[in-house]
């Protein structure tokens, strides 16, 4: 697209899920390892989080994209070879793509300024303890902290407090030394990185600083089609300073076009390759830690969407549930719904839908009762239990009717 100076409200949103890879067309038969690859070209990153009501939310953002791949693509390019992903503190604790890996390597370096206070305490007060921790994953891994942290001999409790090992091991992690080799189940089992990366990748140079910051606000940038400054420092949690030198840099280049968008108090840039969809065709449930929505004031400026997460709020302050997903349908954000998965039962569980103001709610119901229904095959349940609470709850149920509806 030829560069405005300024967008609508509207382009803008289009901008932002097209760059998000909501306007691409949807694969043909069962997505493989180039839809994979087309969705983390986009993305740039799928943050990971140990909830699981209803699905480790790094398989989410896939789905949302692709429709019903195999989760056992995803495990495959993370943690077998030749590996595509590896996970490393990028946005959160994330899976990035390998290649990626040279752009971090100042985030290791600065590991005694940056890394979190607990592991510049192990590291600084008890380095031996640290360098044997290396030692044994060495020479043991792929290991979990479990079994580094072993009982001593007489005596009850661990020769190694489990967390003091835990920190240990996350120290290292964070350098760089290790990283994931595999899970169990949700565990990491860390191995020393020159064993678990591509030679190719480890052998790559290390950029400066400063490239390297560039290099990670361009991915931003293609990831978010137009942002502000915030925006694409929050992509990768750089600092204010990394950031703005950074932003500057590539808009002086030509690589950040300066625009204004209406009705955002910033200033924007807007990644010269965006693309400006005529429509987006989207009817998909959203990750609380998807890209598109990880940052709360970003998705309330673009798409008026007031988000909070409520899974740490008491039972009885929560205002629409405990794991809510926004409902995407076109370019808009339109409900929220409260999910489970009841593996016991075999069901996805609505706890609450929520229709947001100013959309109607037979159309929204009659698009996501669908949506639900394809999550609940993709996540192999046998059906969709009745909403139980919300004001789209009655439309829902009636949207839901058509397919395999369960009992509550």
């Amino acid at each position: 697209m030829s560069p405005p100076e300024t967008l609508s409200a509207a382009q803008a949103r289009r901008i932002a899920l097209a760059a998000q890879g909501f306007a691409d067309p949807a694969p043909r038969g069962t997505p493989g390892i180039r839809a994979l690859r087309r969705v983390l070209g986009r993305v740039g990153l799928l943050q990971i989080d140990s909830v699981n009501v209803l699905v480790r939310s790094h398989y989410l953002p896939l789905f949302s994209r692709l429709g019903a791949y195999p989760p056992a693509l995803l495990e495959r390019a993370a943690y077998r070879s030749p590996r595509e992903l590896f996970e490393y503190w990028g946005h959160e604790a994330s899976l990035l793509p390998v290649t990626t890996q040279p752009l971090l390597r100042w985030r290791m370096a600065r590991a005694e300024s940056d890394a979190w206070a607990r592991m510049r305490r192990i590291q600084a007060d008890r380095p031996w303890f640290v360098d044997e921790v290396r030692a044994l994953v060495a020479a043991r891994g792929p290991v979990g902290a479990g079994e580094i942290a072993e009982p001593r001999a007489g005596r009850a409790g661990p020769w190694w407090d489990w967390d003091d090992t835990k920190t240990a091991l996350e120290w290292l992690f964070y350098t760089g030394e290790i990283t994931t080799a595999s899970r169990r189940g949700f565990e990491r089992l860390y191995d020393l990185t020159e064993r678990v990366l591509p030679a190719p990748v480890l052998a790559a140079p290390t950029p400066e600083p400063a490239a390297a910051h560039r290099g990670l606000v361009r991915i931003a940038a293609r990831a978010l089609g137009v942002a502000t400054e915030r925006d694409l420092r929050d992509y990768f949690r750089l600092s204010v300073a990394d950031a703005r030198a950074a932003v500057a840099a590539l808009a002086e280049d030509g690589e950040l076009v300066p625009v204004r968008v209406e009705g955002w108090r910033p200033a924007a840039y807007l990644d010269p390759a965006a693309r400006l969809p005529r429509r987006v065709p989207a009817a998909t449930l959203l990750s609380p830690f998807d890209s598109l929505v990880w940052d709360r004031s970003r998705t309330e400026r673009v798409w008026d969407f007031r988000y909070r997460l409520e899974i740490y709020t008491p039972a009885h302050k929560r205002v629409h549930g405990y794991y809510v997903l926004p409902f995407l349908l076109g370019e808009h954000l339109v409900a929220r719904v409260d999910l489970k998965s009841d593996r016991a039962a075999g069901v996805l569980r609505v706890p609450g839908a929520h229709l947001e103001h100013g959309h109607a709610a037979e159309p929204v119901a009659a698009a996501l009762g669908p949506a639900l229904h394809r999550l609940a095959a993709w996540l192999g349940l046998a059906g969709v239990a009745p909403p139980v609470d919300g004001d789209l709850a009655v439309p829902l149920s009636r949207a839901l009717r058509p397919g395999p509806v369960l009992p509550c």
